[in-house]
């Protein structure tokens, strides 16, 4: 029988399962209807050599508390887990000689902007001249950068263009798949955007939300990876009465209705959360290639925690993760062998690799030029390749229906669950929440 209060979730990735979480547990009906055979989207975990690994979100922001928040509810709060110490890298062109250079990412810094423009880590990274240039920052008049659309304009307006060509971009490019213009200013954290709004400079705001941050890193994981919390979110709906349903593709949706492809009719309130409804008219493609390695010379981690790829250079990749570098769970499970994860543009990747199967001879030669360690085939013990889409704006969702998910709330795990747990609490008040051309 139809059951008007029930709320139906099309797509079961964290936004989705989010929300349901929230609407169960405050005792309202709710279905997720995720058309493919496994929950999570971007959060996700493959098989490689044996060794459970993540195949897409590693780790989450800790800013602001709403991730941590949200695995205590669910019990997970003693499997977090801080980077291991060590830091990242940049590589950039090389002047002479060898493929590329790497020197350390400036270690005290957000996004690729520097707290500290003349420290000796950020000289090494764009020269003497780029770091002053950046310091300027602290002398300009307040309202420089002020009414900045993006990251990208608020950077080269405060720091100029070697801080936002040789740190910013590599670091946002690689690790968040975005391009600076293609981030809101918010993506610094609430502590930076509060002390920007009250006229301090970019250095100092970046110091203001590295000392919000809780204690550690900035960034954490999960023992045993990221897919635990997709797990733990579909326990908890099942526990609280909600209904979580796999391989149901929605082939019709309507703001109290949903048609699935087998023709079984639901009807309730509907939220959409699936990336499969959202596209551009090219979605970008992200392939990430994943290594194990007997590779010893790996062990002393020579790149920290891994490599960020500046523009210009002959590295195909964008990005090189030390997996066991970085994670003291993933060091244990491997034992002696080590683990990259490469990622790259999928054209780019296509470009290099016609299958495939040529696709680790690509990520080995890419990471021998990245880590400075010689890694033929000869120390491959298993490779994967897989590849995510990252949607632009909205197509095929009626017009009424709420939109939760990356598409309505910006990148990153923080974001998803604070939006997410908005509009559950908006839909639970009787409130309309946004759809689409909504505030998200």
């Amino acid at each position: 029988m139809p059951d008007p209060d029930r709320t139906l979730v099309v797509g079961g990735g964290v936004g989705g399962l989010v929300l349901a979480l929230e609407l169960a547990r405050a005792g309202r009906p709710v279905t997720v209807l995720e058309a493919s055979g496994r929950l999570g989207g971007q959060v996700a975990a493959h098989e490689v050599d044996g060794l459970r690994l993540d195949a897409g979100a590693e780790s989450f922001a800790t800013r602001g508390g709403v991730v941590a928040a949200l695995l205590a509810r669910l019990g997970l709060s003693d499997r977090a887990r801080s980077p291991v110490a060590g830091g990242a890298w940049l590589a950039r062109a090389a002047r002479r000689g060898a493929a590329v250079e790497a020197v350390a990412l400036p270690a005290t810094s957000v996004l690729g902007i520097p707290a500290r423009p003349l420290s000796p880590d950020v000289v090494r990274a764009i020269g003497l001249p780029g770091a002053v240039r950046a310091a300027a920052d602290a002398l300009l008049p307040r309202g420089v950068g002020a009414g900045a659309a993006d990251l990208a304009a608020l950077v080269r307006a405060r720091m100029g263009g070697a801080v936002l060509d040789g740190l910013v971009a590599p670091v946002t490019e690689g690790v968040h798949s975005r391009s600076p213009a293609a981030l809101p200013v918010s993506a610094l954290g609430p502590a930076a955007v509060d002390a920007l709004r009250a006229g301090t400079p970019l250095a100092r705001a970046v110091r203001a939300a590295r000392a919000s941050a809780p204690a550690g890193s900035l960034v954490a994981g999960l023992d045993g990876g990221m897919s635990t919390l997709v797990d733990a979110l579909a326990d908890g709906i099942r526990a609280a009465g909600g209904v979580v349903r796999t391989g149901a593709r929605a082939d019709g949706i309507a703001p109290d209705r949903v048609v699935l492809a087998d023709g079984e009719a639901l009807t309730g309130r509907v939220v959409v959360a699936a990336p499969g409804l959202v596209a551009p008219d090219r979605p970008e493609r992200v392939a990430l290639v994943t290594l194990v390695l007997d590779a010893p010379a790996l062990a002393s981690a020579p790149r920290g925690s891994g490599v960020i790829v500046a523009a210009g250079t002959a590295v195909a990749a964008r990005a090189a993760t030390h997996v066991t570098a970085k994670w003291a769970w993933a060091r244990a499970a491997a034992g002696s062998r080590e683990v990259l994860r490469l990622s790259y543009r999928d054209t780019v990747l296509a470009g290099r690799a016609r299958t495939d199967a040529d696709a680790p001879a690509v990520a080995l030669a890419d990471a021998t030029a990245l880590f400075g360690v010689p890694l033929g085939r000869d120390r491959l013990r298993g490779a994967s390749v897989v590849r995510w889409s990252r949607a632009a704006r909205l197509s095929e969702v009626p017009a009424g229906v709420p939109l939760v998910g990356e598409s309505a709330s910006g990148t990153g795990l923080a974001a998803v669950v604070s939006h997410s747990q908005r509009i559950a609490r908006t839909l639970m008040g009787g409130g309309r929440a946004p759809g689409i051309g909504g505030d998200g």
